[in-house]
């Protein structure tokens, strides 16, 4: 397991024009051990929009009611996983959809009860990953957990999870090679907008704690400090809208931020 690449795919990169997919077929052909985890937030949004549901949003992220979890859950556990699976299958790769619920994956409890069914987790069960990976498949993970601590009675057994944070729980606990995000932004950026090609975790922290690093880029960073509790791991925020930008980064280094341990 401590071969295996953990790569985040962000809705934003995955247009008509994007390669990722065959980059991950190419990657899985060589024999490159690989997990893939999707968002998907704006598909869900525009779910629930036809329901007549307005999305409420707190400090960011979507507060996620009993309505909500089932629109997630059926959204992000099946069309968005599927048709992800489907392509990567239609390209000659072999995959498989789960989500994070499926063999207990993920097991989490509620992080703030202001935000509904959104989730920590707090334990990652790893045999199905390895299973499918043993057996020459990509498992591609939904970002839903079990609610499997501090459940209240009559609620829901499932919870929303942040996707980066599901990356990052899921490569720390393969003690995966590369943690890498595919997002619609070069990397990171200083205060003065410039490009930081390469950061220590130390000066990772140093953003977050400085407020430089904002919006969607909190919680890939977080989820990169996560998975550095493995010092041999190295964590990269890349645009993935680029041709071939996965296949480039394993192929000798790209044009993301690196954050590793030195």
């Amino acid at each position: 397991m401590s071969r295996v690449t953990v790569v985040k795919i962000g809705g934003a990169t995955l247009g008509s024009h994007d390669t990722a997919l065959a980059d991950i077929v190419e990657l899985q052909q060589r024999g490159i051990p690989l997990v893939i985890v999707h968002g998907g937030a704006k598909v869900v949004t525009k779910w629930l929009e036809r329901q007549g549901v307005t999305t409420r949003f707190v400090r960011g992220e979507r507060v996620t009611d009993e309505t909500a979890i089932e629109m997630v859950a059926a959204v992000l556990g099946g069309l968005v996983n599927k048709e992800i699976v489907a392509a990567i299958n239609d390209l000659g790769g072999q995959a498989v959809g789960i989500s994070g619920i499926d063999g207990a994956l993920l097991q989490g409890r509620i992080r703030d009860r202001e935000m509904g069914y959104v989730g920590n987790v707090v334990k990652v069960n790893a045999a199905l990953l390895d299973a499918l990976l043993g057996s020459g498949f990509v498992p591609v993970v939904s970002p839903l957990s079990l609610h499997s601590f501090d459940r209240p009675d009559g609620t829901p057994l499932i919870l929303n999870v942040n996707g980066d944070t599901v990356a990052g729980e899921i490569a720390t606990a393969v003690g995966a090679e590369r943690l890498i995000f595919l997002t619609d932004v070069a990397g990171i950026s200083d205060s003065s907008g410039r490009f930081i090609p390469a950061l220590t975790p130390h000066e990772a922290e140093a953003l977050l704690a400085s407020g430089v690093a904002s919006g969607g880029m909190i919680p890939k960073i977080k989820a990169c400090l996560r998975a550095l509790s493995n010092s041999s791991t190295a964590c990269i925020i890349m645009d993935g809208r680029k041709p071939h930008a996965l296949l480039k980064e394993i192929d000798g280094g790209g044009s993301g931020t690196t954050i590793k341990v030195v």
